[in-house]
């Protein structure tokens, strides 16, 4: 098994990482440099969480080899001296056992167990020219390419040294931050009176000013997470509190929804006015075709009517737009589709949930102990899950179990959290060692129980990233970075998620390595240090941010703990205007309330949606394929056919009204809906001409004069 561990789960996390992207992300649509620097950046942080753990286990056995060579018995005389003395002693501890009547004999000093090497043993040599490519690209790739590629696919520029030099703007303060926190450790070194610049320094500098940076944030996030994360989970056991937590959520969002849409109708007229502004034959006008081209199909087709072919524009004294204005404008364009987008994707699945709530509530009271969902859609999809997970199933886990399984798991995580807390605040105490994570493992270490320390080691670390990354995409302020399942997340969010992950991940993991005394430049330990931490480099090259920043900046987790559990931050927000879920204020009421009424006309919309969709199949399955399979029906039409055209025929020459014959079917077909509640089937469709170039005609076929007078007083909005 030497190194096939390591290979099997590169292949591994390559495919988990393919699979989370194409989750995500859309391989059809989407770019494919944005796909691939998003895989590449995920694929690297999932490497470092997946391989820390197996190299954590063969520095293990590597101190174990080293400790036992140190006491090997060589012949030389202070081995002779200390065998002599060990007699005298073990002779005197039998004298005083036989004295005071007691047999039992009790060695000072036990023989060290043999080594056992790990299934997951590395040979020697590999992890630090794979954490080497693995740490550099990654941060190349943090630093440089994704930011890079962010600004420059948000860019408005029309040519590719405009969006670059765009993105170069952008991206100064990026790396200007960077630049600056490099620069303060370089002259800090170059000052020092006993430290000579060398590449080795200066490449440590820069990896501690990377991770100087992510540490900073990375607490920061932390702290929130440890709270908030096993605090969602006890609230999600309490069905009543999320369901009107549910409601409030729909009102804000309600409000986020108008204003994109708002302003999508806003920059969509202002291209639509440049556009006619801008004929075929001006130059700027491919510029023009560019940004129509970022637009949604349905303004594209409204933007192509009425467009004269050919119009000379040096004859008239129009002010035409700059191709700078033109580039503010196309950026305009990019941002409001993707808020529109993020929106209406975050609307539609925050009303899958809350009609799944909702259908939860009412099959709680339900006495025949079987699931009923209000719409189809919201049923488990496949047969085979639908043959597992039936009803019945459903209803003991939704009504029964959920609740008590997310209580259970609220107080591991919070039991987790604490140690994390407590560990984060004494893990520079080496004696006594404090750190809870340190103490588990030296207890493993001692019984070579490796593989319990790889599922240690990895859980723990992937504690700590659910804890940093989910409180960026909790927070309403980084609400703007969403991702969203089943290809629904845009571009500059993967990107986004890939950046953070690649900065974050790597501070992470030297902190955990801290946690668990693996790192001796923080525990001080003349022990066998990991291929990761060697890689980093020794942070005493830089004596007060190893003995200072790295140490005490952690115990700040405390205080941000404290500031999560009592929710000020969430109570400063709704002071200054940011409206937050309280439960006690009466604005949050009146969200609430809203948010009721929003769902209950949702809900009204989408049954008579599903009704009309009904009732359409019916009719279809009941009269459809009669109609096409029998002989007799197809003899039917045609006899039908050559009466309509001789009467057509008949009456334009007669001059009198036009009567036609129809089928039975067709005439069933009516009378059956007739007799039901007149609706107007083309409200909910899409049509051809989605914008109506005639506002006089209205569209939806012969069934719509029958609805037209009454449609409108179910209308919801």
């Amino acid at each position: 098994m030497s190194g096939a561990a390591l290979g099997i789960t590169i292949v591994v996390v390559f495919f988990l990482a393919l699979f989370l992207l194409h989750r995500y992300g859309d391989f059809r649509k989407q770019q494919r440099m944005v796909l691939f620097g998003t895989l590449l950046a995920w694929y690297l942080c999932f490497l470092i969480v997946f391989i820390l753990p197996l190299d954590v286990s063969t520095t293990i056995y590597k101190q174990c080899i080293i400790d036992h060579e140190e006491h090997a018995v060589t012949p030389t005389a202070n081995t002779v001296l200390s065998t002599a003395n060990t007699v005298l002693s073990t002779v005197n501890t039998v004298l005083s056992n036989q004295t005071t009547g007691n047999s039992t004999f009790l060695p000072t000093k036990s023989i060290p167990k043999a080594c056992h090497k790990p299934w997951s043993y590395i040979p020697d040599g590999i992890m630090p020219v794979f954490w080497r490519v693995v740490y550099w690209t990654s941060q190349c790739l943090t630093w440089l390419l994704l930011p890079f590629m962010q600004s420059y696919a948000r860019s408005g520029g029309f040519s590719i040294t405009a969006k670059v030099k765009t993105a170069l703007i952008e991206n100064a303060i990026y790396y200007g931050t960077y630049l600056l926190i490099f620069g303060s450790l370089l002259i800090y070194v170059a000052v020092h009176p006993e430290w000579h610049l060398s590449w080795y320094e200066l490449q440590t500098i820069g990896i501690t000013a990377a991770n100087t940076w992510g540490l900073f944030l990375l607490v920061l996030l932390m702290g929130y997470g440890l709270v908030e994360i096993p605090r969602s989970y006890w609230e999600a056991s309490r069905h009543g509190h999320l369901l009107i937590k549910t409601y409030f959520k729909l009102a804000k969002l309600m409000t986020e929804k108008a204003d994109s849409e708002e302003n999508l109708e806003d920059v969509m007229e202002e291209v639509r006015k440049t556009s006619e502004a801008i004929k075929y034959n001006h130059p700027l006008r491919k510029n023009i075709d560019t940004i129509l081209r970022k637009c949604p199909v349905e303004y594209q087709e409204r933007f192509g009517r009425n467009m004269d072919d050919y119009e000379d524009y040096d004859d008239k004294e129009n002010t035409y737009p700059s191709e700078k204005s033109l580039a503010k404008l196309h950026k305009q364009a990019i941002y409001a589709v993707q808020r529109h987008n993020r929106t209406r994707v975050q609307w539609q699945m925050l009303l899958e949930e809350a009609f799944h709530l909702e259908d939860v509530s009412q099959n709680q009271i339900s006495s025949s102990h079987e699931f009923v969902h209000s719409f189809p859609s919201l049923e488990p999809p496949g047969r085979v899950s639908r043959y597992i997970y039936t009803p019945a199933v459903e209803w003991y886990w939704e009504c029964l179990l959920k609740q008590w399984f997310f209580r259970l798991l609220s107080v591991v995580l919070s039991l987790f959290s604490v140690a994390v807390v407590w560990s984060e605040c004494t893990f520079f105490s080496t004696r006594p060692v404090l750190s809870l994570f340190a103490v588990f493992i030296q207890l493993a270490e001692r019984d070579y129980n490796y593989l319990y320390i790889e599922m240690a080691c990895f859980i723990t670390i992937f504690f700590l990233c659910t804890c940093v990354y989910s409180t960026v995409f909790r927070i309403r302020v980084f609400n703007y970075y969403y991702l969203a399942p089943h290809h629904q997340t845009d571009a500059y969010s993967l990107q986004f998620s890939g950046m953070l992950f690649c900065r974050l991940t790597p501070p992470l993991c030297l902190n955990f390595l801290g946690l668990i005394h693996m790192d001796s430049a923080i525990s001080h330990q003349a022990k066998e240090q990991t291929a990761y931490t060697s890689i980093m480099g020794s942070m005493r090259v830089l004596s007060f941010i190893a003995n200072g920043f790295y140490i005490y900046y952690p115990m700040l987790i405390v205080l941000l703990c404290i500031a999560t559990f009592f929710s000020l931050g969430t109570r400063c927000l709704n002071l200054i205007g940011f409206q937050q879920f309280m439960g006690d204020n009466e604005l949050t009421s009146d969200l609430i309330d809203e948010g009721k009424e929003l769902l209950r006309r949702e809900r009204r919309k989408r049954q008579r949606t599903e009704d009309g969709e009904n009732r359409r199949r019916e009719w279809r399955e009941r009269y459809g394929n009669r109609e096409q399979n029998s002989p007799r029906n197809r003899n039917v039409q045609q006899s039908e056919m050559k009466e309509t055209n001789y009467s057509d025929s008949a009456n334009a020459s007669t001059g009198r009204p036009k009567y036609t014959r129809t089928s039975q079917a067709e005439r069933d077909g009516i009378e059956l809906l007739e007799d039901a509640e007149p609706l107007d089937f083309s409200a909910d469709m899409p049509s051809d001409d989605p914008l109506g170039a005639d506002p006089g005609r209205k569209p939806g076929g012969r069934y719509l004069s029958m609805s037209s007078s009454r449609s409108r007083i179910f209308d919801d909005v």
